[in-house]
This record gives C-alpha cells, structure tokens and sequence, in this order.
C-alpha cells in the first residue's frame, strides 16, 4: 500500500499543521503548491496539475484543507481517495453535487453542518472537530522567551492585555448593505426585520426557520431578486438543494449579523476593561477599543493568547454548534479562553474546568470582572485546558483519526 499523499495547498493558515501531522504519522507529503500567490489559477492548469500528481504520484489519497468539487472530481475519475478538513463555516462547496461522490472522505468540524449534509453521502461524509498545534505552538512560545508555566523572558509588553480578541469584523465579508441597496422597499423592510429579530437572540434559528418557507420566499422573490443584486450567488443548479434559503440566511444575513454582534460587544466591553482587538478589519465603528493591526497566525498570535488575561472568542454566527479553531489555538498556546456557548463543547472540554463560558452580554461583562479579580483561578482553568488539549485534541489526533478511517477500506 502507498504511503504517499498528495496534498493540495492555496495558503490556508492550517496547512501546515496538518503537513506536521501527517509526516508525524510517516506518510510521505508531496505538497501542490502551483495556487499559493496564485489564487486566480485558471481552472484547466488546476485540473491538469492535480491529474498528473495523482497520476505519477499514485498516492494513496489526495488532501485539501477544505472541500473543492473539481479535485473530488479528478479524484473520482482516476480512482483515487480524496480526503478534505473543512475548517469553515458556511462552505457553499459541500452542498455541491460532487459531495455524492462515492470516493470522497470530508470531515466537517460542526456537527449541525454535517446533518445538513450526510445523508448525500453517508460512507463518505464524518463530523471531526478541529484541533490544537499543541507542540509547534508551545516550542515557538519556549523560543520566543514566553513560556514556560508564563515565567517570560524578553520583556515584549506590547501583547499584554487584560482582555482581547483576535479575528475579524467581517466588515470585509458582509455586502448585505451592498446588495440590499438593489432590493424594493418590501423586500428590505421584511430583510431588516429578521436582522433586528435574530439579533435578540444568539445564532441563526430564527433567520434559517423564517426562510425554510418556499412560499415566503417567492411572495417576496429573495432568491432571484438576490441572485441579480449579487454575481458571486452561488448557483443551485450544480447542487444537491436549491440554495437560496441557505445563502441569504447563512452567508448575507449571516456575515451581516457576526458584524454587528462584535462591533456591539467590543464597544460594550471597552466601557468595563481595557480590550485589545487585533484585526485586519476596519475598526471605524468601535469606540474606546484598543485598536491593533492584524497578527501573524504561526508566530504573533500564540504569544497574545498567551500572554492575554482572558482570551475571548466570539463565534461568528453560521456557526451552529462546532468549535472554531480559535477556541483550540487560545488553549493550544495556554491561555485563558472565555468564550460564547457552544453545544458541542461539553464533548470536549468541561466548561469551569477547561474554559469558561458566557450565555449573553451580561455574563460576558460579569466573568470578566470575575476573571481579572481571580488571576489563580483563571490561571487554573488555563493550565488544565492546555493539558486537556495535549491529551486529545491536537490536529495529530485529528490527522489519525482520519487516516484510521481511510486506511480501514484500502
């Protein structure tokens, strides 16, 4: 049997954890690099290049940081597994008819997204939660003089924070106000009033409930109306279900609302604690926030997790019941994550003990006065989710798994 992949890189930041893990298993890694600084790579040099490797390379399976249809495609035709991680919340490209595909092996991180999807392809469809870089996180803290146990070495006080945030606006993501400007009067005024009524309440029920409503959507012609106001619409016509109830409720509303859930709390919490936030977004919206550039994923950001009193995490809101990964790089650095309620967490880490964990706003600012009058018990909670995350959440735990899955039907 090969013990050879092929994998498949566009310059994801997870990419490298993963090369990591599989080396570790002792599978040889011959990385397709052609799309990194080339993301506009026409889609003939991307199949010609895929087909070859596999081709010469016989592998005994193709891998990709998320699902792309056209190497599940290539994968089908020449035999081959393909295995992909989705690390993203929403994915449009799972629903793709290509998802059937009997070679296919697509771990999905949250476990609503994958009862979305898994009856398309239930041999070939897994929940797989993401995970930790434990050991390439801690050895860059112990090189950079801010490790062990926290006793730092260089003074390098500029990533100190009593609370911070790492991640983005979605500012960037969120053309709702863009593409609503081309909708009627109706159809804006019965959009605003679903953004106003899910803001009440925390992820995306309400909107995805309202919008299952085939009828409703054509009294109001959303999804056509959506489709002209915005060229990029994902079309139905090469997936497994019409689109239209997912993309508005998921991807516009969606990216809409994760922008003004966190401009709202940053702006709430910086009236309480001195906040950080690091971002590439723009920040004009935010008032009394301490405002920095972007970090580095591999190098900066373990050191703000780590030396950051409490590390919040703010779950954009597609993201139903799964873990984003920057709950497994905050405890992956040591830090002390305080983080929104997750359904899925109870299966992996116990909140008090592990990490701490906040229902609505008032919570929020009650545990993070809590947590910075009680340094022991904040640093407890750290220490314990850091050994909880070596012990079984790391991407080598993930990466075995998957290979145990894959290995058992070759």
């Amino acid at each position: 049997m090969s013990m050879k992949i092929v994998f498949h890189r566009y310059n994801s930041i997870c990419e490298p954890d993963y090369l990591e893990a599989f080396r570790a298993l002792g599978l040889e890694v011959v990385e397709n690099t052609e799309e990194i600084g080339h993301p506009n790579l026409p889609m003939k040099r991307r199949i010609e290049t895929v087909s070859r490797m596999i081709l010469e390379e016989r592998p005994l399976f193709v891998f990709s940081i998320n699902f792309f249809p056209f190497i599940s495609m290539i994968c089908e035709k020449l035999g081959v597994l393909y295995v992909a991680e989705s690390v993203d919340c929403p994915v449009p490209e799972i629903y793709n008819t290509q998802i059937r595909n009997a070679h296919n092996r697509v771990f999905l991180f949250d476990s609503a997204q994958y009862e979305s999807i898994a009856s398309e392809n239930p041999a070939g469809i897994f929940h797989l939660p993401l995970g930790a870089a434990a050991g390439r996180i801690t050895a860059h803290l112990n090189a950079t003089g801010h490790g062990e146990d926290g006793a730092f070495g260089p003074e390098d006080e500029r990533y100190d924070s009593d609370v911070s945030f790492v991640g983005s606006l979605y500012e960037e993501k969120d053309n709702y106000l863009d593409v609503r400007q081309k909708l009627s009067p109706e159809q804006q005024g019965f959009l605003d009033g679903l953004v106003r009524a899910q803001l009440q309440l925390p992820g995306l029920a309400l909107v995805r409930e309202v919008l299952k409503d085939e009828a409703l959507l054509e009294k109001y012609d959303l999804g056509a109306s959506i489709r002209a106001a915005d060229p990029g619409f994902y079309h139905s016509e090469i997936c497994v279900r019409n689109m239209d109830s997912f993309l508005i409720s998921d991807w516009y509303l969606g990216f809409h609302l994760t922008h003004l859930d966190r401009v709202r709390t940053l702006n709430l919490l910086a009236q309480v604690a001195d906040v950080d936030f690091y971002t590439r977004s723009d920040t004009g919206e935010l008032s009394g926030v301490h405002c920095h550039g972007g970090v580095t994923s591999l190098d900066q950001m373990p050191i703000v997790f780590r030396r950051s009193r409490i590390n919040l995490n703010l779950t954009m809101r597609p993201i139903e019941t799964g873990l984003p990964q920057r709950i497994w790089d905050v405890l992956g650095a040591g830090g002390f994550l305080l983080t929104d309620e997750r359904a899925e967490l109870p299966s992996f880490l116990v909140p008090g003990e592990h990490v701490e964990t906040f229902a609505d706003e008032a919570e929020l600012v009650e545990k993070i006065r809590y947590y910075l009058e009680h340094p022991a018990e904040r640093e407890a909670i750290a220490r314990a989710g850091y050994e909880e995350i070596c012990r079984a959440g790391t991407v080598l735990h993930r990466v075995m798994e998957m290979v145990k899955i894959v290995a058992a039907e070759v």
